[in-house]
C-alpha cells in the first residue's frame, strides 16, 4: 500500500528531530510522571513480587515496540498510531487508531499534572488545597501551550535538556541505592492473585506507554525509515533497565513501607540521604514537566493530522505560517487535558490512559503485519521484522492478557470517550469544510 501523499501544511512544518532527538523524547514520554508514584501502588497491589511487574511488563511490550517501529519505518508523515492506521486499513480505521491513542494521551497528560500537584504539595502545602490546585494547574498548562507554540525546534531542544536534566537523579540513585538494599525484602513470600497481577499490568503499562505519543511528529523527523526505528529500540531497553532497577532499589530500601507511598522514589532517596528526599522531589517534578511538555508536543499534533486530513475540524490541522507550529491543535489539546486534570485524580487516570493504550497497542501489532505483508512503497530500507507474523501476534496476546483484566468502569470510560470521538468524526465528515 502507497503511503499517504504528503499535504502542503506537512511541507511547513520543520524536521528537527534526528535519532538521538528522538530517543530522547522517546524516553521523555515515557519516563514521565507515572514511575516516581508507581512504585508504592505496585507494592501495595503484589506485595514484595512488584519489581517482576516491570519485568513482566518488559516480556509484553518488546514485542509491541517492535511492531511500532515496522510501522513507523513505512507510515512517515505525521500522525504517528493514526498514518499507520490509515496506511494499513483506510481512513476510518486510522481515525479510530488516532483516537485511541489521543485519549490514552489526554487521559495520561492530566494524570500526570494531577500526580505533580502531590509531588510540589508536599513541599508547598498551599498547593494541595482546591484553590492553590487549580491555580497551580492553570499556569503550568498555559506555560507549557506557550512553550509549544513557539515553535518545534525550540521544543525539541527542550525535550533534550528535560531528559537528561530527570534521568541523571534515577541514575545515580539506582547505582547509588543498589548498595544498601536489603535483599530480604526482595524475597517473594507468597504470590498475589491473578486480579491483583491484571490491576498491576495495566498500570505497569500505563508507565511504558508513550512511544505511541513521542512517534506522532514523524513529519518533523529526518530520515524516519531509519530515524524511528532505532529511536524506539534503543528507548524502550534503556527504560525497561531503569524502571526494573528503580522499583528493586526503593523496594529494598524502605520494605513494607513502600506500600502506598505516594512519593516512592523521593523518600527511598531521603532514607539514604535526608537531603535526598527533596532533591528527588524536585527531580520528580522536572520528570513531570518535561512529560507534559512532550505530551503536548506529540499530541497536538495527533489532532493536526485528524484536522489536516478531513477527520476532524479542519482548523486543528491549520499551521502558523510565522512558527510553523499548529497552534489551534496545540490550544486544543492542552485545554482538555487541563480540564481532566482539574477534576481527576492520578490513579483513576493512569488506569484510563492504560487501558486505551493496550486496545491501541494490540491494534499497531496487527497494522504492522499488514504492512510488512503489503510492503508499503515509496519508502527507503524499512524495518522488517523476523519471523513473518509472530512478532505481531505476540504483541497481539500479550496486550490481551492485560485487557482481560479491565474492570467495568474502566471500559466504559473508553467507550464513551470512543463513541463521542465517533460523534465528531461524523460531524466533520459530513459537513462542508467550510463550516467547520
Amino acid at each position: 500500500m502507497v503511503p499517504m501523499s504528503t499535504k502542503p501544511s506537512e511541507q511547513l512544518l520543520v524536521r528537527a528531530f534526528g535519532t538521538t532527538l528522538l530517543a530522547a523524547a522517546v524516553v521523555n514520554i515515557i519516563v514521565g510522571g507515572g514511575i516516581f508514584a508507581l512504585p508504592g501502588r505496585l507494592a501495595a497491589t503484589l506485595g514484595s513480587a512488584a519489581p517482576y511487574a516491570f519485568l513482566f511488563g518488559a516480556l509484553l511490550m518488546i514485542p509491541v515496540v517492535l511492531c511500532f517501529a515496522a510501522a513507523g519505518s513505512r507510515a512517515t508523515e505525521t500522525g504517528g498510531p493514526y498514518s499507520y492506521g490509515v496506511a494499513a486499513f483506510g481512513r476510518f480505521a486510522g481515525f479510530n487508531f488516532g483516537a485511541l491513542a489521543w485519549i490514552s494521551n489526554v487521559a495520561g497528560c492530566a494524570g500526570v499534572a494531577a500526580a505533580l500537584v502531590d509531588q510540589v504539595a508536599r513541599i508547598w502545602p498551599t498547593v494541595g488545597t482546591s484553590v492553590g490546585r487549580s491555580a497551580f494547574l492553570i499556569t503550568l498548562f498555559l506555560i507549557f501551550a506557550g512553550l509549544n507554540l513557539r515553535g518545534v525546534t525550540l521544543g525539541a531542544r527542550a525535550i533534550g535538556f528535560l531528559a537528561a536534566a530527570k534521568l541523571t537523579p534515577l541514575v545515580l540513585l539506582i547505582v547509588l541505592g543498589i548498595w544498601f538494599v536489603d535483599p530480604s525484602q526482595l524475597r517473594v513470600v507468597a504470590w498475589p492473585a491473578w486480579d491483583q497481577w491484571g490491576q498491576a499490568m495495566v498500570l505497569v503499562l500505563f508507565a511504558y506507554a508513550g512511544i505511541e505519543t513521542a512517534l506522532v511528529p514523524t513529519g518533523e523527523v529526518r530520515n524516519p525509515a531509519k530515524s524511528v526505528p532505532r529511536a524506539a529500540l534503543v528507548a524502550i531497553l534503556f527504560v525497561i533497565v531503569l524502571y526494573l532497577g528503580l522499583q528493586i532499589t526503593a523496594q529494598g530500601v524502605l520494605g513494607n513501607s513502600l506500600a502506598g507511598d505516594k512519593t516512592p522514589i523521593a523518600s527511598t532517596a531521603g532514607a539514604l540521604w535526608s537531603p535526598g528526599f527533596t532533591l528527588l522531589l524536585i527531580g520528580a517534578g522536572v520528570s513531570m514537566l518535561g512529560y507534559l511538555h512532550g505530551n503536548i508536543l506529540g499530541n497536538s499534533r495527533l489532532l493536526y493530522a485528524l484536522g489536516r486530513d478531513g477527520a476532524l475540524p479542519a482548523a486543528l490541522g491549520r499551521v502558523h505560517p510565522q512558527t510553523r507550529v499548529p497552534h489551534v491543535a496545540v490550544l486544543v489539546h492542552a485545554a482538555i487535558a487541563l480540564v481532566l486534570a482539574l477534576n481527576g485524580e492520578f490513579a483513576t487516570l493512569a488506569l484510563v490512559s492504560g487501558g486505551a493504550v493496550g486496545v491501541l497497542y494490540l491494534l499497531i501489532c496487527i497494522a504492522s503485519w499488514q504492512l510488512q505483508r503489503t510492503q508499503s512503497r515509496g519508502v527507503e530500507a524499512p524495518l522488517t521484522l523476523a519471523g513473518g507474523p509472530l512478532i505481531p501476534l505476540l504483541g497481539i496476546v500479550a496486550m490481551l492478557v492485560i485487557l482481560v483484566s479491565l474492570s467495568q468502569s474502566e471500559w466504559l470510560a473508553i467507550a464513551v470517550a470512543l463513541g463521542l470521538s465517533q460523534l465528531v468524526y461524523l460531524i466533520s465528515t459530513r459537513l462542508p469544510r467550510a463550516l467547520i
